[in-house]
């Protein structure tokens, strides 16, 4: 009996999982509410919940498989989800290549015909009800008791990201939950609508990543486009919220729209709109389209696919992190979580039955982008050359390049071409060499390269969101020429730093250049490793060989602590960073000033304290902080203003006023103390807006620039104005975004490293009068506008105005940047400049 037991056991055991198998594929996933304990809307949802059941939905549905693609600063994971049909789930990986075969970055003919869409949510994190609005929309897709989804799951993959920003919504989540009562509190003035700095809006850094894509600043962009580029969907929407009086924004898009923008691209944008308003006028929602939300900037969530080829869109529900779970509206009404989820369920849902609708139609106007793109480029340029002057600034661009899948090349050979140099800001002849780097529009990505190429955007309406300028040779510091022709290109030489530092014996002194970032951040190593370092105060020549100011001088002297392994640990630490090293044989030079002269001057380890809190733009302190911590990898301290008053600043050597209001924050006891701190010999940093605080006070140089009479009088005529025009009144004061050129003094420590000149981003149109007795080192002159929109006004006054200087005070010192050389970590050419500011500048 026993044994007959044991052998019918096993028989029953598979059986019962048989059955227990078939019951769970029969019940399917839970719905949002049963598997949190609440109704979506009750309550904001941490993030490892929303994962916890976009992965649950995976495993329990045939038609949802889930991918982990990165993780966030602070360790939270990031993955999305595939939902489409049994079928298409068996053969994702063909439907994948297929797709990238219609866009030539994978060779072959596409035999498929399934549309991608992407849906993306909360990139800004407290924009929180459109993670809450994924979850529900998930489940409609995989419901089995919905009719009218599976359809479309036929000829589409859907493509969720819950949650782009989890570090930012789960800063949003988590202060909300401590805050909010057991019943929240619709009325405006309560606590729950008013986050504490920095927000939930950003990431661990207090980054935009809505600002982020073509850049790739951020770890969590460049998780994110890796696995983006894996797909290139035919649609990505981006979910947000605005203003909680708002009413629902969906495309078609506002003007200006660049001028890469396709025919179709704007049609398609038109038929989803049509049909997200069939729903919300059977509902008697609110919506407004073709207002606000331009498509220009190519680094949103909506431009940057669009210059990919697809149907990009941003959805914007009135809320934000004032909402919480409810707020009365201006008209009365409250604004609940749940109405907030529900208008971008409705909007997502939308987007997939459309896209379902016309996948054909999609895939072949998809296809017809790419082979156009590459077969007849728009724009009136064909070619991007770049001078290979084998500069760790190129090679950070073409790392950009790469990570963009933008393809480039060099010239076949030495020749003369016409073209516009970046530089120069005209056209001109130029002799290529035949190792220059080229970028040809004959390519996949030639709109992509297109729009971060192009030296002057063409803009149709100044009334824009962002920045008007962007191309890449001005952020990277790279001559560029833009060419009509259409160069081929051959393979690349590629630039390597093995064997770099292959040096016998013991060299008197190591000479390093000092002309880019990677520089800054080999310095920062060798400060950190304690090695003791000094720079060149001016030129100088020793064995055949020239060196600029600013060059690094390693010598045995002074790093005698480090005993024999000084020699090895320097080379070691060059060879990390890539960074070339030169011996020198002899301390005595041929011409300038030999190693032991006053002029070469010891570079201190300095104490850098940043002041962050309330009062100061979270942007600009997460750019300086990333700019510490992740880039340079050098200690920076923190300090928050609610405590500022009782730190002793005699701790720091350099402190960093970021851009801020500060009227507030820094009484003028407290004002009076810095000046003293600054007189013992402390280094104050003043960036964009804190030099408005700082212009005019008692003991700093600075001043605001004077206005300016207009050079005619205006006609009487001009000035009657109608209501229409009223937001264009300023425009000639306006100025969201454009490079200028700076004139640079580049003997001044601020300034070493640079040429002559300098490309500069500046945002908006302050102006500050050059310095009287102390360093004008970076000045706008006549014509200085370079590329984007500024209004004749700003253009005006921005002229023969300080953009970088440096007052003596003391034994100490204050540098104005009046221009934020870090801004969003991508303007690559203005990290030297900040480097300068804390090593170089009061050594």
């Amino acid at each position: 009996m026993t044994h007959h037991f044991k052998r019918i056991f096993p028989v029953y055991f598979l059986l019962l999982l048989f059955i227990s198998g078939n019951i769970k594929a029969q019940t399917g996933p839970q719905s949002p509410a049963a598997y949190l304990g609440y109704e979506l809307g009750e309550h904001f949802t941490p993030h490892h919940r929303v994962l916890g059941y976009f992965k649950h939905v995976a495993e329990a549905s045939p038609l949802v498989s889930y991918q982990k693609y990165g993780a966030t600063n602070e360790g939270r994971e990031l993955g999305i989800v595939k939902v489409t049909s049994e079928g298409n789930q068996n053969r994702l990986e063909q439907i994948r290549t297929d797709n990238l075969k219609r866009t030539g970055l994978m060779d072959g003919e596409s035999q498929g015909n399934v549309a991608v869409v992407w849906l993306s949510y909360n990139v800004h994190g407290n924009e929180a009800s459109s993670s809450e609005a994924a979850m529900k929309t998930l489940y409609a897709l995989v419901n089995s008791d919905r009719g009218d989804t599976k359809p479309w799951l036929e000829n589409t993959v859907v493509i969720m990201d819950p949650m782009i920003n989890p570090d930012g919504r789960d800063r949003y989540v988590h202060w909300y939950k401590e805050t909010v009562g057991n019943q929240f509190n619709a009325h405006g003035n309560a606590r729950e609508h008013h986050e504490p700095w920095p927000g939930g809006r950003t990431n661990h850094y207090y980054f935009d990543l809505n600002r982020d894509w073509a850049w790739l600043t951020q770890k969590e962009s460049r998780a994110r486009l890796a696995v983006y580029q894996r797909w290139m969907p035919q649609i990505h929407v981006d979910f947000h919220e605005q203003g909680y009086n708002s009413p629902y924004y969906f495309a078609p898009a506002a003007k200006p729209f660049h001028n890469a923008i396709t025919d179709w691209q704007r049609q398609f944008q038109y038929t989803i709109g049509k049909n997200h308003a069939r729903y919300f006028d059977k509902n008697n929602w609110l919506y407004f389209t073709r207002e606000v939300f331009d498509l220009f900037y190519p680094s949103y969530g909506d431009t940057y696919p669009i210059f990919n080829g697809a149907i990009g869109m941003t959805y914007e529900q009135g809320g934000s992190g004032y909402a919480g779970l409810g707020i009365i509206k201006a008209e009365g009404d409250t604004l609940s979580l749940r109405d907030r989820l529900i208008h971008h369920y409705t909007t997502g849902l939308s987007t997939i039955e459309v896209a379902s609708k016309n996948a054909g139609k999609l895939l072949d106007e998809f296809t017809a982008y790419f082979k156009s793109a590459r077969e007849k480029p728009g724009g009136k340029y064909q070619s991007f050359v770049l001078e290979n002057d084998g500069s760790r600034n190129l090679q950070a661009l073409l790392n950009l390049l790469d990570r963009q899948q933008i393809r480039y090349g060099a010239l076949d050979e030495n020749e003369r071409y016409r073209g516009f140099s970046y530089r120069g800001g005209e056209e001109t002849d130029v002799d290529l060499n035949e190792d220059d780097i080229v970028v040809s529009l004959d390519q996949p990505k030639s709109v992509l390269a297109r729009v971060l190429f192009e030296p002057r955007p063409e803009l149709t309406d100044s009334l824009t969101y962002d920045i008007t300028a962007w191309a890449l040779p001005y952020a990277y510091g790279v001559e560029a020429y833009a060419l009509e022709d259409e160069i081929a290109m051959r393979s690349a030489p590629q630039m390597t730093t093995e064997g770099l530092n292959e040096i016998s014996g013991k060299p008197y002194a190591y000479l390093a250049d000092w002309s880019d970032f990677s520089d800054v951040k080999f310095l920062a190593a060798l400060l950190q490793h304690d090695i003791t370092v000094r720079r060149a105060s001016g030129s100088f020549a020793v064995d055949n060989r020239d060196y600029s100011a600013g060059t690094l001088i390693i010598t045995a002297n002074g790093n005698e602590s480090k005993g024999a392994d000084f020699y090895s640990e320097v080379e070691h630490i060059a060879d990390t960073h890539g960074q070339r090293l030169y011996p020198a044989s002899t301390g005595f030079v041929t011409s300038g000033a030999d190693f032991g002269s006053d002029n070469v001057s010891l570079i201190d380890k300095p104490r850098v304290a940043l002041l962050s809190g309330e009062g100061t733009y979270s942007g600009n302190v997460g750019e300086i902080w990333h700019f510490f911590d992740q880039q340079i990898e050098y200690p920076v301290t923190l300090i928050d203003t609610d405590y500022f008053a009782d730190v002793n600043l005699a701790d720091f050597d350099v402190f960093i006023l970021p851009s801020g209001s500060y009227s507030s924050v820094i009484n003028d006891e407290r004002l009076k103390e810095i000046q003293s701190w600054i007189r013992a010999g402390g280094t104050l940093i003043a960036v964009q807006s804190a030099n408005d605080f700082l212009a005019g006070k008692e003991g700093f140089s600075l001043k605001k620039k004077s206005e300016e009479e207009p050079e005619e009088t205006p006609n009487p005529n001009d000035q009657l104005r109608t209501y229409d025009q009223r937001q264009r009144e300023r425009a000639p004061e306006f100025n969201p975004g454009s490079i200028f050129k700076i004139n640079m003094d580049n003997t001044h420590p601020l300034a070493y490293g640079y040429g002559d000149m300098y490309f500069s981003l500046k945002l908006g149109a302050d102006a500050y009068a050059y310095l009287e007795d102390d360093w004008n080192v970076g000045v706008t002159k006549t014509n200085a506008h370079q590329s984007g929109f500024a209004g004749y006004k700003a253009k005006q006054k921005l002229e023969n105005s300080l953009t970088f200087g440096v007052q003596n005070m003391g034994s100490g010192r204050v540098v104005y940047m009046v221009d934020n050389p870090l801004f969003r970590a991508f303007w690559y050419n203005g990290k030297l400049l900040f480097g300068n500011a804390v090593f170089m500048v009061g050594q």
